[in-house]
């Protein structure tokens, strides 16, 4: 842990983000920096119609591989102090490669590294890159363990009866099982969207109109070049832009994840107050502090972490999406800035994940303190019994139902006493009877275990 950094994802945060570093760091840029330049060497090399650059041998394409697959901190170290010569951060990444193939059998092709390049040629492929495989690799496995953790909880209390509260107020029971089932439905509906977003690049020089390239091969399909190129980086092209990728993809990507946070932050409130209302335990472990002065406490402190970390997630995806599209005329550099924080926004929301699977970990349903709770709401089968008798044509079922039992302590004495009175069908009445708060939950169960087909 570095207690000098300033932000807590360096710092109190540091072991927990591990993984996101090979990914979202500025080692990791560098990294996919060098990938780029180096498959653009190789590209230009495999090219019949493009002379100056020679074919490759086998053993001189794996020198090239190595650039990047080798890559460690002395080589990231090497970039920035050529960084701080050249006060460019691509260019640093040029010398170091033509430094690299100067001491090999390329030293003749060390001119063609970063030919017919802008920055952003490189720069857009290796953040698409990056943020593909961060929220590949690290991301989106969490957040299906978390939705799987969702399932189990589900699954688990799916028969498990809940008074339900609509503006905070006793309502119609359900299972817990059916509410926690529902955000992992909409979690999952979340995360196809984040699945189902396209990487774009672009490869097309200075303006994104192949000048540069036009004159030193005008015979050459550049548009065909750049596209396969792109595509061959598990990519999709763009082929018109500014000198720079339009960051629209980054904005739906980031809008994605806005989403999927929001949605988990719902989840974490209501756990916060299903766990506030004594609806969950959480399981004790015996080194832990609740509270600094009162011994007691058992916080629910993941799932407060968690919503903390999704608000820093969706703050800084927001101003993202709204700022990486909007470059003036052909480009400015406040994108750039802007851009070196979208892997701390990513880490936020993994964090989030994190916690929140820790919390869930942590807690179990009390169902003697859920059935106590129930028992003492016998008000909510009003809404079963006036439907009932609209069923039969009685008049003025809501309002008779309303007066029984609005802002009243009804016991189930007082209901049957109601329901015995009515002029519905015995069967009908028999079976109002018999109903219990902990039975009125409907199809919820059903619901809970059901996985539906738009999944």
């Amino acid at each position: 842990m570095q207690l000098r950094a300033i932000s807590p994802i360096d710092g109190r945060y540091a072991d927990k983000v591990a993984p996101l570093r090979d990914y979202l760091s500025e080692w990791a840029l560098m990294r996919y920096r060098v990938l780029v330049e180096a498959r653009w060497l190789m590209a230009l090399s495999a090219h019949p119609a493009i002379t100056h650059v020679r074919p490759f041998t086998p053993a001189e394409k794996d020198i090239l591989g190595a650039l990047s697959y080798e890559f460690d901190d002395a080589a990231g170290r090497r970039i920035k102090s050529l960084e701080a010569e050249t006060n460019h951060d691509v260019k640093a990444v040029e010398y170091y490669i033509r430094e690299r193939l100067s001491e090999t059998s390329l030293c003749d092709v060390v001119e063609s590294v970063h030919f017919a390049c802008t920055s952003d040629d490189i720069n857009n492929l290796a953040y698409a890159l990056m943020f593909r495989d961060a929220i590949g690799n690290v991301w989106r496995p969490q957040a299906r363990s978390l939705i799987g953790s969702l399932d189990e909880l589900a699954r688990s209390n799916a028969h498990v009866p809940l008074l339900a509260r609509t503006h905070g107020q006793a309502a119609t029971p359900t299972t817990m099982g059916k509410e926690i089932a529902v955000f992992a439905h909409r979690l999952r509906r979340q995360l196809k969207s984040i699945d189902s977003q396209e990487y774009l690049g672009k490869f097309n020089g200075a303006v994104g109109a192949f000048n540069a390239h036009h004159v030193a091969y005008p015979q050459l399909d550049w548009l065909e070049f750049a596209k396969r190129f792109v595509e061959g980086l598990g990519l999709a092209n763009n082929p018109l832009t500014t000198q720079i990728e339009p960051r629209d993809y980054q904005a739906e990507l980031a809008q994605a994840f806005m989403r999927f946070n929001t949605v988990l932050l719902d989840f974490c409130r209501d756990m916060w107050s299903y766990i506030s209302y004594g609806y969950f335990r959480q399981k004790i472990k015996a080194d832990e502090v609740g509270s600094s002065t009162m011994p007691h406490k058992v916080n629910p402190i993941d799932f407060e972490n968690a919503e903390a970390n999704l608000g820093i997630s969706n703050g800084a995806f927001a101003h993202l999406a709204d700022k990486l599209p909007v470059s003036r005329l052909q480009r400015d550099l406040s994108d750039s800035s802007a851009l070196r924080n979208f892997g701390v926004a990513i880490a936020h929301s993994y964090l989030a994940l994190l916690s929140a699977e820790r919390g869930l970990s942590r807690v179990e349903a009390d169902r003697a303190a859920l059935a106590a709770e129930l028992d003492e709401a016998w008000e909510v089968l009003a809404e079963a019994v006036q439907t009932v008798m609209r069923k039969h044509h009685l008049p003025g079922a809501y309002e008779q139902l309303k007066s029984l039992t609005r802002g009243a302590s009804v016991r189930q004495e007082d209901l049957r006493d109601f329901i015995d009175a009515l002029a519905i069908p015995q069967a009908d009445k028999e079976a109002l009877m018999q109903l219990k708060p902990d039975a009125y939950i409907g199809r919820a169960e059903e619901l809970a275990l059901k996985r539906f087909a738009s999944e």
